[in-house]
């Protein structure tokens, strides 16, 4: 039995109430969208005859030369798409999600964290793989665009459906996401600064620093979101990378000198990977653990499998076949979760913290403190902030081309992004608990319309993935996808982009 709304208007401050009504639609929400994850993961697996194993290798392959790939103009290169998916997945989903999940769900989150990610890869490559299929060119920039919002207008014909994704991504990434990441830079600074349990002296000082620093980075979004300090996004991405390679070498540093302890660990991770407890109520509530809801919720938070965000920058890639670009983002996945989240998950497993006091990624930075030492409260906290800073503006990116999908009106994009810097504000001094349960209401949404798109598509995926493996066993080293070899698909999609492979168009699709 779940909550009324109408019950929570009881609640004594805005926040609480606005917490007790986004859980009770989180909570029947989720019940279902757990079995969809799983069911559709599953249904692609064997349809595509698991290809996400059986095409791992050529992904790699793929990516790696891709690198050396000529740009058309029309589009970025199949790595540059990988990247830049891989930009938004690494993050702090992989630091603070995977804490949450280890602290609420405990050691066997991470089991399921890795399930759904093997499955999920799938999903990415179906997802990604028919944004590409019905990918357009920008009627101002001449660059290919794409993601749900267009195919489920094109390929399913429900232009309404797609407005509808397309508001649920504007408010998960543009508004609710932003609230995540900016509530993570101030819990991480306030780690680094010691004042972690509610017994601290300093601690309800932060109650007002926070205001503070949710006032730096109003300052320091505007300028971005605006359109006028463009370099400071690219330096941000510059150096992210640089940092997350460094936090992989701090992690397997940890794991190797702790080595003999690692089959504990996954002893502890299985074992309690199956230990019920149950996450909620009714029927489907009570059949899923709060290990598996956990993993599950904070595996797609961080990997975005089937999300449906990815897929927006899948489809701006410049490639020879839609699957190519499918089966590079689903190495996104295998990377982001199996590595970079397990690393993370190793980090804090391995530490002998209680950890009933720390919350999100402060658990993670008392792990590393534990480790390597204070410098690691330092180091995570940095890292955190170019994390999550790079983040916002990013989401930001995916949400304005959504908005761009319905209307392009100066007006309405303006007073979005102010709504933009109010949510940056809002997640910096509100409870980690609430910031993550809205994201978690606003994902559930975009990926619930999303997985049932691509399932009711599943058809042309079927086709893409048969077309892409078949040119692979003849010996063709880069498979070409011709239209005109499938003239069923010529009135859904820019035919001039796929006659014959990628040909520059002059024709522009709204």
């Amino acid at each position: 039995m779940y909550d009324s709304p109408f019950s929570c208007a009881a609640k004594p401050t805005f926040v609480e109430g606005l917490h007790c009504v986004v859980n009770t639609f989180n909570a029947p929400l989720w019940d279902i969208l757990v079995w969809v994850l799983v069911g559709v993961g599953f249904f692609f697996t064997l349809m595509t005859g698991f290809a996400q194993f059986r095409l791992f290798g050529n992904s790699v392959k793929t990516m790696l030369g891709s690198r050396k790939a000529a740009n058309t103009g029309e589009g970025i290169t199949a790595f540059q798409a990988f990247v830049t998916g891989l930009a938004s997945r690494v993050g702090v989903g992989n630091i603070a999600g995977v804490a949450i999940a280890i602290s609420v769900g405990g050691a066997g989150a991470v089991f399921w964290m890795w399930f759904i990610a093997l499955i999920g890869m799938a999903s990415a490559l179906s997802e990604s793989s028919l944004a590409q299929l019905f990918k357009v060119k920008d009627a101002v920039t001449g660059k290919f665009r794409g993601g749900p919002a267009y195919y489920i207008e094109q390929g399913l014909g429900q232009k309404w459906l797609g407005v509808v994704f397309a508001v649920a991504l504007i408010v998960c990434f543009g508004l609710v996401y932003e609230s995540i990441q900016s509530n993570t830079i101030t819990q991480a600074l306030q780690s680094a600064s010691g004042c972690v349990a509610d017994g601290d002296s300093c601690h309800d000082a932060w109650a007002t620093y926070k205001h503070f620093v949710a006032l730096a980075l109003v300052v320091m979004t505007a300028p971005v979101i605006f359109g006028g300090i463009g370099r400071v996004a690219k330096i941000a991405e510059s150096i992210v990378p640089f940092m997350a390679g460094i936090y992989l070498l701090v992690a397997f540093y940890i794991i190797i000198i702790n080595i003999g302890e690692v089959p504990g660990v996954l002893a502890l991770i299985f074992s309690k990977a199956f230990s019920y407890e149950a996450a909620g109520g009714g029927l489907f509530g009570s059949l899923v653990s709060q290990a598996m809801m956990l993993g599950i919720k904070r595996g797609l938070y961080s990997n975005e499998a089937g999300q449906g965000s990815a897929p927006n920058a899948a489809a701006a890639a410049s490639v020879k076949h839609p699957v190519e670009q499918g089966v590079i983002q689903m190495l996104g996945v295998f990377v982001d979760t199996l590595i970079v989240c397990s690393c993370t998950a190793f980090v804090i497993l391995l530490a002998p913290i209680a950890n009933d006091a720390a919350d999100g990624v402060q658990l993670t930075q008392l792990a590393l403190e534990n480790h390597v030492g204070m410098w690691g409260q330092y180091f995570l906290a940095l890292m955190i902030l170019l994390f999550a800073y790079s983040t916002i503006i990013g989401n930001y990116a995916y949400a304005e081309s959504n908005m761009q999908f319905l209307k392009n009106n100066p007006v309405v994009l303006n007073a979005f992004r102010v709504a933009v810097l109010v949510f940056v504000y809002f997640g910096a001094v509100a409870k980690v608990s609430v910031v993550w349960d809205m994201g978690d209401l606003t994902m559930g949404t975009m990926a619930m319309i999303n997985l049932i798109a691509i399932a009711l598509l599943s058809k042309y995926v079927f086709t893409l993935v048969k077309d892409y493996s078949r040119q692979l066993k003849s010996g063709i080293a880069e498979p070409v996808f011709d239209l005109n070899q499938f003239p069923e698909l010529r009135s859904k999609v820019d035919a001039k982009i796929w006659e014959g492979g990628v040909v520059k168009s002059d024709v522009v699709k709204k």
